[in-house]
């Protein structure tokens, strides 16, 4: 960072800084003031992917919701946010839709059904049922593949799927354990129908011995393990990337015609 005049071996912050791949752990120490809170911006990741799925600068909701102490209610609130947005969207902007794309009200029907939940263990034994269909084998050690996923929506009736129960190992240190098996964390995924999963959330882990087991060595968090240090309240949120859902709900097939300036590994020409 800088201009023509910095020395380039110095840091515009004085320390090693790095791009946004979320505002989470800085929404969980707001809503211990403020309740619930939300943020939309730009976030980055460096997955080496180019498929039709994937893109190194997206927009993400974020939300993080106080006094929740259950995964019940925020699969709850997860599910009307997304028909209430979407129903308003048909209702009110169906000519706009139209343009993206040739649809018209009947392809909203799932916004009357239900969502599903399955735990992340009867998906595996989906999957393995079905293991001729994919390229990639099931690996319970790495979570589900992308055609995994669409498959399982498409299996249980192409209506978004919560997945919930997962391995401890296959999620971040923030999530909070089961109390009745503390190898799994209350969390979740949401499926959509031709995409795959479009938001992760999960109840946080709000135990400060767990958390400082889980972080032995991170200096740079140790305001996040003061937010519990000094009494915090129980929440939970998620996060919703904002070109998956476009993409999900306009059937458009490559989330880079989702932006008007996608960008993806080795392009940033814009």
């Amino acid at each position: 960072m800088g201009g023509p005049n910095i020395n380039q071996d110095e840091t515009f912050f004085n320390k090693k800084s790095f791009l946004t791949v979320s505002g989470q752990l800085h929404l969980e120490a707001v809503a211990n003031g403020l309740g619930n809170v939300y943020t939309f911006g730009p976030t980055f990741r460096a997955e080496n992917s180019k498929s039709r799925l994937h893109l190194s600068e997206f927009y993400m909701i974020e939300a993080e919701i106080a006094f929740l102490e259950e995964i019940k209610p925020l699969l709850q609130f997860v599910e009307k946010l997304i028909k209430k947005v979407t129903n308003n969207l048909v209702k009110k902007n169906l000519s706009d839709i139209q343009i993206c794309q040739d649809l018209n009200k009947d392809e909203f029907t799932w916004l009357e059904k239900d969502f599903l939940t399955i735990t992340y263990e009867d998906s595996l034994k989906i999957i393995e049922q079905n293991a001729m269909q994919f390229k990639h084998p099931v690996n319970t050690h790495k979570g589900l593949k992308k055609e995994h996923e669409i498959f399982l929506v498409k299996h249980l009736g192409n209506v978004p799927v919560f997945i919930i129960d997962w391995p401890k190992a296959e999620k971040p240190f923030y999530m909070k354990e089961k109390q009745d098996d503390n190898s799994k964390v209350l969390a979740f995924d949401l499926l959509a129908p031709g995409i795959g999963e479009i938001i992760g959330g999960s109840l946080r882990e709000d135990n400060l011995t767990k958390l400082k087991e889980k972080l032995p060595n991170q200096a740079d968090l140790d305001w996040y393990l003061d937010v519990r240090k000094y009494g915090g309240v129980p929440t939970g949120g998620f996060g919703l990337g904002f070109e998956r859902y476009l993409q999900a709900i306009l059937k458009i097939e490559n989330i880079k015609d989702t932006i008007p300036f996608p960008r993806w590994p080795h392009n940033c020409s814009m």
